[in-house]
């Protein structure tokens, strides 16, 4: 079989430099909010070209910490609309709905499965505050359109990156063209720690300062606290470990670039529709992900054929009993997007014999 992603793998090439950041750790007797910790959120800021990092302890709490912030600030109040795509994993609508705020739920381009300037801006109101793009799978949104629309109507900017670490539009990478991006580094990540860890990259102070004191219970200062705050902290095993993936990680995204281009030149079959890519350095590819309406079947002839597949996403957030209270609204494009949406095997160290076995397995598909 062949897997559609071992993490074991991915980790053993660095199980070395692995052990000895965790033993640093071990051994400096200091383990939350310290050395790793500011050594990480440096080093990441300088990776993506932000002025700040904060560290938090995941990928949702990035999110709602950020909007959080902006309360706090006084730029956002309850009832404020994010606009947000509707065939986003839940997380970037569960951030918005935590702070009060309200999802304003916006189609994506069925081909880039990211939001368009044109559904933004059709969705704006006087209520509108916030556009939270959502990087999928990988490819950057079209971010100088968006941040043109921002600036026209005065809008925060909060791009979810947690699947876009170094994808780039004119060499500016994700996380870097808003007010805000906000990172996971789920371990199924292109950089994914050994656990939980999430990141916000910012180049507004007053926004660093605020978000440092709400992931510490509010607090500046130890015994102080200035805001009701929560317990969000990226833990210093988990900083170590990603300082140590940090420094592979364009090696690995170019060896996910080299397996989408043998994925995008290879497939022929014409029951299978290939992602659109707008630009080789806007894609990370975390995820490579087919369109075809015979999924259930195509997944079941790839698994009888030794070809691990899963599904990104199978429920469209509007039809989550989560948010029973959209269940009988209609998202024509995320639907169909749902229901036919399938995702390949990728990874920085699955071999080309194996994507080579693979499309020849996709291509020989054909409906019974």
């Amino acid at each position: 079989m062949i897997p559609f992603l071992d993490l074991k793998e991915i980790n053993r090439q660095y199980h070395q430099e692995l052990k000895e950041a965790c033993s640093r750790v071990i051994d400096s007797g200091w383990y939350i909010m310290g050395n790793e910790l500011k050594a990480f959120e440096q080093e990441f800021a300088e990776y993506c070209g932000s002025t700040y990092c904060v560290g938090v302890a995941n990928g949702l709490d990035a999110l709602i910490l950020t909007l959080r912030a902006w309360k706090e600030l006084g730029k956002l109040n309850d009832g404020d609309e994010v606009i947000v795509p509707s065939n986003t994993y839940i997380a970037s609508i569960l951030a918005i709905s935590e702070n009060n705020l309200t999802p304003v739920l916006v189609e994506p381009d069925i081909n880039t499965f990211n939001l368009t300037a044109d559904g933004i801006e059709s969705a704006i109101t006087e209520k509108t505050k916030v556009i939270l793009p959502v990087h999928l799978y990988g490819q950057i949104s079209p971010m100088k359109e968006i941040m043109q629309l921002a600036k026209k109507h005065d809008l925060l900017v909060l791009e979810d990156c947690a699947q876009s670490h170094g994808a780039m539009i004119d060499g500016k990478k994700a996380g870097t063209w808003g007010d805000a991006g906000a990172f996971s580094f789920y371990p199924g990540k292109n950089l994914g720690a050994l656990g939980d860890a999430g990141a916000v990259t910012t180049n507004d102070e007053e926004l660093l300062e605020a978000l440092s004191a709400l992931r510490n219970y509010g607090s500046h200062e130890k015994y102080k606290n200035k805001y009701k705050g929560v317990n969000s902290r990226l833990d210093e095993i988990q900083a170590a470990m990603l300082r140590v993936k940090l420094k592979h990680l364009d090696r690995e995204t170019k060896a996910r670039q080299a397996v989408a281009k043998q994925y995008l030149d290879g497939i022929k079959n014409p029951l299978i529709e290939l992602p659109e890519v707008t630009t080789v350095e806007g894609h990370v590819w975390h995820l490579f992900v087919i369109k075809t309406k015979y999924r259930q079947e195509l997944q079941q002839y790839l698994s009888d054929n030794g070809v691990q597949t899963l599904i990104h996403y199978p429920t469209p957030p509007h039809k989550q009993e989560a948010y029973s209270e959209w269940n009988d609204e209609s998202f024509v494009v995320s639907e169909e997007l749902h229901e036919e949406v399938l995702s390949l095997p990728i990874s920085s160290l699955i071999s080309f014999n194996d994507i080579k076995v693979a499309i020849e397995v996709i291509n020989n598909y054909k409906v019974k």
